[in-house]
């Protein structure tokens, strides 16, 4: 089984990302909407797949060190669950890079939702650098293309 290729396994779970890496956090609401509904979004591989993200290899379900490889704009993507998230007001999972993957660093897709509203707060957090030449010659177009994939996480997130 190959190793993660950064360090700081778990970091889009804390307030604080790590230094050195390109940081993202964005969050949107999804209104008042079944979490449930959202979490099978999340946990199915949906929101890659409706974000435009091929799942080429892995398991049908997210789950605790479960290896996924994706495909997009002619890219491999192998990554690994770090974490699931499964709790009353609160789902999601965070994955981590393996080798061969274009950037090096993690990704955390949480939903939350208010007890007392109801409103449901779609939250996409991470941290990255480039890990091939493609992706550090891309410099300014691959950070607009993460902003753009994030932004289309976010609407995936929508039951």
């Amino acid at each position: 089984m190959a190793d993660l290729t950064y360090s700081e396994v778990g970091a889009t779970a804390r307030e604080l990302l790590p230094d050195g890496y390109h940081h993202v956090r964005a969050t949107r609401s999804l209104g008042v909407v079944d979490l449930d509904a959202v979490a099978e979004i999340l946990f199915s591989w949906k929101v890659q797949e409706r974000a435009g993200v091929r799942r080429i290899a892995g398991p049908d379900r997210v789950g605790p060190g479960v290896d996924v490889t994706f495909r997009s704009m002619l890219q491999t993507i192998p990554c690994r669950v770090v974490e699931v998230v499964d709790e009353p007001d609160r789902r999601g999972f965070a994955y981590g890079t393996l080798p061969g993957h274009p950037e090096t660093g993690e990704e955390r897709f949480l939903a939350q939702r208010d007890p007392k509203t109801g409103e449901v707060t779609a939250t996409i957090t991470a941290f990255s650098n480039p890990a091939t030449w493609v992706t550090r010659l891309g410099g300014p177009v691959a950070r607009l293309v993460q902003r753009l994939m994030t932004r289309r996480y976010l609407d995936a997130m929508v039951p």
